[in-house]
Formats: C-alpha cells, structure tokens, sequence
C-alpha cells in the first residue's frame, strides 16, 4: 500500500507523517474520548500502539482476503503457552512506524520512551517453550505460510518475583490491569465445552446403542486474536487465544439477595479459574486438577 492510499475499510493507514498523526489524534478522539491536550500518559500509550496497531489490521486484511482467494493449505499450532515479549518496538519496526511514533507523540509533550515503558509483555507464556512458540509464528508469517496458532489466553501471568529477607516473594502479574490494546476480542463467538458427567446408552439412526456423554459442568470459551505480523512482508497472521467464561446461570441472584456472596459466585468463580493463572501450582489435588482441565 502507498502511502495515502486508503486501507480496505475506508481508513487512512499511510506512513507519511502527517497521515500518522492525523490517525494518532482521531484514535485519542474515537478510541479514548480524549484530547492530546488532556490526555494522560496511559491514554496517549494506548492511542499509539492502536495507531501502530491499525496497520498490521490493514495488513491482516489483506492477508485474509488473498488467502480466501488462493484456500491454501494452513498451518495451526497449538500451544499451552506463547512468551510474545513486549509488542509496541517490534510492530513499530515491522511497519515501519518507529520515527513517525516519536516524531507525533512528541507534540504531546511525551517522549517514545515514556510511552513504550508502558508496554506491557502479555502474561502468556513462561520460558524456553512459550519463546519457541512465538518465535516459530513469527517465522511463519516471515516466510508467508497460512498459520494460525492456539492458546490460552491467562488473565494473570505465572508471577512476579521479589525478594524480603532472603526469600523469594511471588506476587501476581496483573498484566492486563489496563487492557491490552494489541487484542481484538470476539465475544460473539463464544464456545462451549464440557467437564465431568456421565455417559447413558441411546438408540442410534440403524436400531443399536450408543454411549453419549451428559458434561457434568459447562463453561464457555470466549476468543479473542492478536495479530502476528512478518519481518520484510505483508503477511500477517493471528493468535486465537481462549479464555473460560462461566455460563449465564451460574451466578445465583437468590444467594446473593439472602446475604451468601461467595457461594452466590462459586460456580462463576469455578469456572473462571480455568484461564485465570498460567501454570497454576499442582502442589494440591486441586492444582493438579486444574491444570488437567
């Protein structure tokens, strides 16, 4: 795409600087409800990872329109796992956009490297397996294969460390504490799926007996993608990762009308907490099993 020329949605997606900064202050209006003038350092971060982030979505388009075209053969790995690393330099260095970003967000009077020290690392992986995981969908984009990967997408990470008196202190990684600008959520697309339960005998369609299985606990996964672009190409890929919802009956209005808050939430809470840490220990019968589930 040349610079100027409208993306596939209508917006303006070019890398001429006074394009960059038209597409800055209109995110700051249309994303946050805000104004440079009065925008805080979190909103004008934000502004500008969804304006980076704005032309990898342009890319994506694209990708997916030629792969409809061509239906070739795809790639899909899935992984327990992805350690991404922080998003804002490496989509600003695959579009191409590192200059722009500092040159515009200077007028806020915020520095690039103010803003990108507010750049999260999603909390989605751990070590040598999430970092093969995220740098093989990165190679994949580079070399242009179709490829989708998926995870879980943990809402806090394994921990953060420090130290008090010699020992090691493990507090929570709230990463996503101020959302995560580099995530498109589909919660239209929820899923549902089964634990626990039983199997019964039913006839079948030629007259004999079949086992089914009745799930004894249903929770939805609710979908969400992030966008994996190429180094050197157009391609870009995505990351579908799944988060546990409960089902809509499981918060108890009676229970919670009669005084009984926690158990008026158990069962939301037993359920959410499928995706709610990664790596949960398994020191406990019950670590263990939610790491199984």
């Amino acid at each position: 795409m040349t610079s100027g020329e409208p993306g596939p949605q209508g917006r303006w997606v070019g890398n001429a600087l006074a394009e960059f900064e038209r597409d800055l202050a209109d995110n700051l209006c249309y994303e946050r409800g805000t104004t440079a003038e009065s925008a805080s350092a979190q909103y004008v971060y934000w502004t500008l990872a969804v304006t980076v982030r704005d032309r990898l979505a342009d890319r994506r388009v694209r990708t997916a329109r030629a792969n409809y075209v061509a239906n070739p053969k795809f790639v899909y790995y899935l992984s327990a796992e992805y350690m991404l690393g922080r998003q804002f330099r490496q989509n600003a260095l695959y579009t191409g956009t590192a200059e722009l970003a500092r040159r515009a967000v200077a007028a806020s009077g915020y520095s690039a490297g103010d803003l990108e020290a507010l750049d999260v690392e999603p909390g989605l992986g751990n070590g040598g397996l999430g970092r093969l995981a995220a740098c093989l969908l990165d190679s994949l984009a580079t070399l242009d294969v179709p490829a989708v990967g998926y995870g879980i997408r943990y809402e806090f990470g394994i921990f953060k460390q420090a130290f008090e008196d010699g020992h090691q202190i493990e507090n929570p990684d709230d990463w996503a504490f101020y959302g995560n600008p580099w995530e498109f959520p589909a919660p239209d697309d929820l899923q549902v799926v089964g634990f626990y339960g039983h199997t019964e005998a039913v006839d079948d369609d030629q007259g004999g007996l079949r086992a089914r299985w009745v799930p004894g606990e249903m929770v939805r996964g609710e979908p969400s993608h992030m966008l994996v672009p190429g180094y050197g190409t157009q391609t870009v890929n995505i990351l579908r990762l799944w988060r546990a919802r409960a089902g809509r009956e499981s918060f108890d209005l009676g229970l919670f009308n009669a005084g009984r808050y926690a158990e008026a939430v158990a069962a939301q809470m037993r359920s959410e907490n499928l995706t709610k840490v990664l790596y949960p220990s398994d020191s406990t019968p019950a670590g263990r099993e939610l790491r199984l589930k």
